[in-house]
């Protein structure tokens, strides 16, 4: 089964929770903070395996989360780390925010790896707050949590050489006589509805990829047919080799149709245009092929156009050995990456959100009778705090004084009892003495 889009759900591990310890030990009196850090949450990691094909494998697993990590132990010692979580995607992948619609990254090469959802840090045991007025802290943190997205996989076919055309042209008929492939042929419209690949062995110790992509028609660019699913697979194409019905047997004008369907590649990607073209003047062995290919060769002269046309029969195989001859020797002379505008190289690059600062900046907002405290910063301090010891809410208060938020309530108009919600934290204004 070919699957070329998926969405799901991907969550780095969250960090382990820091330890509050004392070193208790015979002859070693108050022997101090001993509580160790958690250890880091896993990563969500996409690698690119060459021996896919397709995004089957999402259809039926849409969520992947990463392992946390472990918690502080004591005699200061960290928590493990979580391990990474790979998952393996076919190359041609591009993978999109599924909020923002950005394309956060675009995987091509074999192996190729990118943090998807980065892990959680672990949270700081107490023997990280000690200080020379707080020798015994009770203080540890909560681990940070992973990052968690839905992101749109859309996979773009890699072949060096994708056939185009209308419907019934014989695309799949050329794919299946060149190569092993076996695509669903019929005398109808749309038999082909997702990409077929075949290995093309030229005969001389040379070979290619080529797709059969399924038939265009007018309004493509828009979605018209099968639209925006086809024409995505044309962009990773290295050649476009146009096959033509020459015969004109659905009625048509095979020039006409080689310029629509110009046109709609066009219209989609104007980068297209700049691909290397081929035309295959399919269904030669059929009466009134030769004047329809004497008219199409005027016509293209006509307009200073000089694109190599090659006549042959898919069904006879009439003239198709040279025209793979062709195709590989042009192949030999064009980059082996595929020509994408949007292609990003992130061979070093590895996380694609930044990490939230410590901004100080705050907005307050009435709520009926509460005040809400917007503020990314305090908020994620909240998540990391671990409010079940005194010590540590007094350090929480002493941190909402430092950056101005006790003062900026104070002058809001809130009083002793007043409540005060920070995300999903609710807690009583005190006024301080």
């Amino acid at each position: 089964m070919f699957v070329d889009k998926a969405k799901i759900y991907v969550k780095g591990g969250d960090g382990g929770d820091g330890l509050v310890a004392f070193r208790r030990e015979k002859y070693v009196p108050e022997g101090g903070p001993a509580g160790g850090d958690g250890g880091n949450g896993g990563n969500v990691i996409f690698r690119v395996d060459e021996g896919l094909r397709t995004l089957v494998d999402f259809r039926y697993q849409k969520h992947f989360k990463a392992e946390r990590g472990e918690k502080g132990r004591n005699k200061s010692q960290h928590g493990a780390n979580a391990e990474h979580m790979i998952v393996r995607v076919p190359p041609g992948t591009v993978v999109i925010d599924d909020d923002t619609q950005e394309i956060i990254a675009d995987l091509t090469r074999h192996g190729q790896e990118v943090v998807i959802a980065k892990g959680g840090r672990g949270g700081r045991g107490n023997t990280r707050f000690a200080t020379a007025n707080n020798t015994a802290p009770e203080i540890a943190e909560n681990g940070e949590e992973g990052q968690e997205r839905w992101v749109v996989l859309e996979l773009k076919v890699m072949a060096d050489v994708g056939l185009v055309g209308f419907p019934s042209v014989g695309k799949s008929t050329l794919l299946s006589v060149v190569s092993g492939a076996k695509p669903k042929i019929g005398a109808y419209h749309f038999t082909t509805l997702t990409p077929n690949l075949g290995v093309v062995d030229v005969g001389d110790g040379r070979s290619f990829v080529m797709a059969d992509l399924p038939g265009l028609i007018e309004g493509a660019h828009e979605g018209v047919g099968l639209g925006h699913e086809f024409l995505r697979h044309v962009e990773r194409t290295r050649i476009i080799l146009h096959v033509v019905d020459m015969a004109g047997t659905e009625g048509r004008d095979p020039f006409e149709d080689w310029l629509k369907i110009n046109e709609e590649l066009k219209l989609y990607n104007a980068k297209l245009e700049e691909r290397p073209q081929l035309i295959a003047a399919n269904k030669m062995d059929i009466p009134d092929a030769e004047v329809y290919l004497e008219s199409f060769k005027e016509q293209l002269a006509a307009r200073g156009l000089d694109i190599p046309i090659f006549p042959i029969s898919a069904v006879s195989k009439s003239g198709v050995q040279e025209m793979l001859y062709k195709v590989m020797d042009l192949l030999e002379t064009i980059p082996e990456m595929p020509m994408v505008e949007e292609l990003v190289d992130l061979s070093e690059r590895k996380v694609y959100r930044l990490e939230e600062g410590d901004d100080d900046s705050f907005v307050i907002r009435r709520d009926n009778e509460a005040f809400v405290v917007e503020s990314p910063s305090i908020e994620k301090l909240i998540k990391r705090t671990n409010f079940s010891t005194q010590e540590a809410v007094m350090r929480f208060a002493r941190i909402l004084r430092k950056k101005g938020i006790d003062k900026a309530l104070r002058e809001r108009g809130a009083k002793d009892g007043t409540t005060v919600r920070i995300g999903d934290f609710e807690f009583e204004f005190v006024e301080q003495e």
